[in-house]
């Protein structure tokens, strides 16, 4: 099989890479997003999901590895080591694994055995990026590969994104995950900066665009999962919790999200379940948001000259590809 080769960088994505750049090394990031009447929320009820037990694969997992299974580029040979880590995140030959978050696979259910009021329950709950209303990721991004959208999505740009991680650095829950040997950073630095694409979940932003349900909520078959406008999803979360005198996440975590689950245990039952690993996180109450280090102006000063190197070494590479564009349109003349 011939090796993939290293796709060529657009100058439209070169252009808002460099303006990321920019930005960041002579201004302030934004704090906050405004969002437009249309953002959307959704709403995860654990007493409705059962696991999808009677299925191979849940149904929620199944429908979103179908939607998102082109995604990814193939990955290149012998993919570069980044300096200093020499850490390299290859998926791509376990894409099959579905029991934690990859970048092959942005949901995944966790089973939880709870003893509560002398029974014994099982609960189901899905894990995804939980689309925060202020996302730190969003904010820290160097290259303004991570955007909120109106429409309530936390969504990265493939195109954009060098992989350096800062992303999954600042969410509690670590969500993001990394695929090395895909990506721009091949074309500027690839042994120095960056190390492939996060991927995650985004709430199938495409397919929001359309009219259309995210895969997750469409595929459900106990409708466990709803989307709607946030104040409605909102108000149905606390009418439900208040019927079955149970719990919501979500609403005040990581300074709130966009994903909201209600379940008839608490929270702090569920977390003690989970053992924070690579691809599960955690549910602990009451997550405060987390950035690096303690302000992101600090951490621009600090990214300032990498950041200058990256924009030196894509501005050197584009001018090279334009002087190797007019030679090839000499020869074809």
């Amino acid at each position: 099989m011939e090796s993939p080769k290293i796709s060529k960088i657009s100058r439209r994505s070169f252009l808002q890479i460099t303006a990321g750049v920019a930005a960041l090394t002579g201004m302030s990031l934004p704090t906050t997003v405004q969002a437009g009447s249309d953002t959307l929320s959704t709403l995860i009820d654990l007493s409705l999901c059962d696991g999808c037990v009677d299925r191979e694969t849940p149904a929620c997992i199944s429908s979103c590895r179908g939607i998102n299974k082109h995604k990814i580029p193939k990955v290149v040979d012998s993919i570069p080591e980044p300096w200093p880590r020499k850490t390299i995140e290859d998926w791509s030959k376990k894409q099959g694994v579905t029991n934690r978050l990859t970048p092959y696979n942005f949901i995944y259910v966790h089973k939880a055995e709870i003893e509560t009021a002398g029974r014994q329950q099982t609960i189901f709950i899905p894990r995804r990026c939980m689309h925060c209303d202020n996302p730190a990721c969003a904010t820290i991004c160097p290259f303004s590969a991570n955007h909120k959208n109106e429409n309530g999505a936390v969504v990265i740009n493939p195109k954009q994104c060098f992989g350096g991680a800062k992303c999954k650095d600042v969410c509690p829950w670590e969500i993001p995950q990394r695929q090395s040997g895909v990506g721009i950073y091949l074309h500027v630095l690839p042994g120095f900066m960056g190390n492939g694409v996060m991927y995650k979940c985004d709430l199938c932003n495409n397919r929001l665009a359309e009219g259309k349900l995210p895969g997750c909520v469409e595929a459900c078959p106990r409708k466990a999962m709803i989307i709607g406008p946030k104040k409605a999803i909102e108000a149905e979360a606390q009418t439900r919790a208040r019927q079955m005198k149970g719990y919501i996440y979500g609403k005040k975590e990581n300074g709130g999200t966009s994903t909201l689950y209600v379940s008839p245990v608490s929270f702090e039952l569920i977390n003690k379940t989970m053992t924070k690993k690579p691809g599960q996180p955690d549910m602990k109450p009451d997550v405060k948001r987390r950035m690096v280090g303690t302000d992101p102006l600090g951490k621009t000063v600090l990214s300032a000259p990498v950041l200058g190197l990256a924009a030196a070494g894509a501005l050197g590479w584009f001018s090279r590809r334009k002087k190797q564009v007019k030679t090839e349109e000499k020869d074809n003349d």
